[in-house]
């Protein structure tokens, strides 16, 4: 899937620290000139230009990781009824396991053909990411498609106290779950796109930021053609009560007007900062490290929301 040359490019700035660079090239077999590339005044440099306190660009692409993890062990399950292979979950940090998904008892051939498309995308893009970060990937951390869920629809008002709330459990169900989510994964990598300085790593991010954005789509394409705007604009409201207060999150229009790409007055979408990414990924307005679809936190130095 990728040659040399983008693999000594790539893991000169892949890992979250100079000696995992080093090791990465070790491992990968890399020796001569990229292990003088890795430690070279160049490099170190480059390394150096970002603001102090900034994330690395392996720490953002692991960020990145940790909900692409999310992704796919929801559609996965959605489809096939079990989530990915142990081969594409292990890396540094603490491995968690996955509580809650099911096959989703599909009626329209068209949405379950949008879903296996989705999923294997998804998959792609944990497979995409294990690659590039190589030894310094982190591990899937403990993931929660059972009680997040319920949490996150009685926080919508989608159900009331008492009741649960199973993504899995039919189609309309299965759409407004993936809702829950979608979106966030289009502004995350927006929000991120500034942070990252390696130009391959930055084009990679476009392209998955894209890739997440047809998955929008889709779904807020079809949960409109489905008459699904009452629910869509209250999940969108929850979403706006998590991530501080402005009010940037839309749903997806009224009976009489669609709003099917989310934008600003120029036409552009909007972004989230990691923070804001992972106040809707816990589930509250508080800086915390761990809840919601993570409840013991992700994995790797980009681990906290923010304060609101």
């Amino acid at each position: 899937m990728f040659d040399q040359k983008f693999i000594t490019t790539a893991m000169s700035r892949s890992a979250e620290d100079p000696m995992d660079r080093r090791l990465l090239f070790r491992a990968a077999g890399i020796g001569g000139a990229a292990a003088l590339l890795a430690s070279s005044p160049a490099q170190a440099s480059r390394d150096a230009e970002k603001p102090a306190g900034a994330p690395s660009d392996g720490a953002i692409l692991n960020f990145a990781l940790n909900l692409e993890y999310l992704e796919a062990e929801f559609y996965l399950r959605a489809v096939t009824g079990r989530g990915l292979d142990d081969g594409l979950t292990d890396g540094k940090g603490r491995k968690g396991g996955v509580t809650g998904g099911a096959a989703v008892p599909f009626k329209s051939s068209l949405i379950k053909k949008y879903a296996w498309e989705i999923a294997n995308d998804e998959k792609s893009h944990v497979k995409f990411l294990r690659t590039a970060l190589g030894g310094a990937a982190v591990s899937r951390p403990q993931i929660d498609l059972e009680a997040s869920f319920t949490a996150a629809a009685k926080a919508a008002g989608l159900i009331k106290d008492g009741q649960k709330f199973n993504p899995f459990a039919s189609e309309e169900n299965f759409l407004l779950g993936a809702f829950i989510f979608e979106d966030v994964g289009v502004t995350a990598y927006k929000g991120a796109a500034p942070l990252i300085d390696n130009k391959t790593y930055l084009e990679a991010a476009a392209g998955i930021l894209a890739v997440e954005a047809y998955h929008a789509g889709i779904i807020r394409t079809t949960l409109y053609a489905r008459g699904q705007q009452d629910p869509a604009e209250k999940i969108s409201d929850a979403r706006d009560s998590l991530d501080g207060s402005a009010d940037l999150d839309q749903g997806i229009g009224t009976k009489d007007t669609a709003n099917l790409v989310p934008t600003d007055g120029n036409g552009i979408a909007f972004s989230r900062s990691a923070g804001q990414v992972l106040n809707i990924a816990y589930l509250t307005p508080k800086a915390v490290r761990e809840g919601g679809f993570f409840p013991k936190g992700v994995n790797g130095d980009i681990n906290t929301s923010a304060a609101h």
